[in-house]
């Protein structure tokens, strides 16, 4: 396994970077920046100003893992594309993040399917020096190496998708995100917060390993959490025996609403 790592590990190749290319990087960094104000949890707008991401430049790898490392043991690694899952999982399971190295074309600002380095570092790795979202995303990656071979890998790819990807949380000052794929994204880190087209509902681990996601539009549903601590709850307990459960169980569509799930409200002051 460790050969085959090596295999998918490259280097960042900072200096390639053109002019227009730390460019887009500073437009993207500083229209997430206004609109992510009163929007992202706290914690991860603390994470962008202690890595010491800047809109100036596209960030050093180097440069990242010397934070990371000093305070929650993470790294980023950087990586061509999307890798294999077992890949993925070893990496999470031993605190390396793999990032894309590219970044987006000019025509692609406001939709990109794929992951370039815009949506792995600004919205992935500031979270990271929190020891607790640090320690789900290893508890993430344990649970994703056992679940190799059992046919279950599209529960975790749905626990993924909704809270790494597209979670809300709940706060003091009211519902925030946190989702990389929301904070990297201008439009829908509004439309999740404040449209009221969507669903929200509570977070319950089965209801999200049961429900389908979408790839090329907004969220139809967006699953809340208490705290993050929740979310080490959910990845720490008998997986295998709930994937067995799920197995018997149909899938949910998107969009679906069921008569028990528990839709968020705001709480009163």
């Amino acid at each position: 396994m460790e050969h085959r790592i090596r295999d998918y590990i490259i280097d960042q190749n900072w200096s390639a970077y053109t002019e227009q290319e730390h460019g887009i990087w500073k437009t993207l960094f500083e229209r997430q920046h206004d609109i992510l104000q009163k929007r992202a949890v706290p914690e991860f707008l603390y994470g962008v100003d202690h890595l010491e991401v800047v809109p100036d430049q596209i960030p050093k790898f180097e440069d990242l893992n010397e934070i990371l490392m000093r305070t929650t043991g993470w790294k980023v690694v950087a990586v061509p594309s999307l890798v294999p899952d077992d890949i993925f999982f070893t990496l999470l399971a031993n605190r390396c993040f793999p990032s894309t190295c590219f970044i987006r074309r000019v025509d692609q600002m406001d939709y990109l399917q794929e992951p370039d380095i815009f949506h792995d570092i600004y919205g992935h790795i500031p979270l990271l020096i929190q020891p607790v979202f640090a320690n789900y995303m290893e508890s993430y990656g344990k649970a994703g190496l056992k679940a190799l071979g059992e046919n279950s890998l599209h529960y975790l790819a749905r626990l993924y998708w909704y809270t790494v990807e597209f979670g809300l949380i709940e706060t003091p000052d009211g519902l925030r995100t946190y989702g990389s794929g929301i904070v990297s994204s201008a439009a829908e880190s509004k439309y999740c917060l404040e449209d009221p087209t969507p669903n929200r509902l509570w977070f319950d681990l089965k209801r999200v390993m049961r429900t389908n996601y979408r790839i090329d539009d907004f969220q139809e549903t967006y699953f809340v959490v208490s705290n993050f601590e929740d979310l080490i709850t959910a990845t720490t307990q008998n997986l295998m025996g709930i994937y067995e459960e799920l197995k018997e169980l149909p899938d949910f569509t998107p969009e679906q609403v069921l008569e028990e799930d528990l839709s968020y409200s705001p709480k009163l002051p």
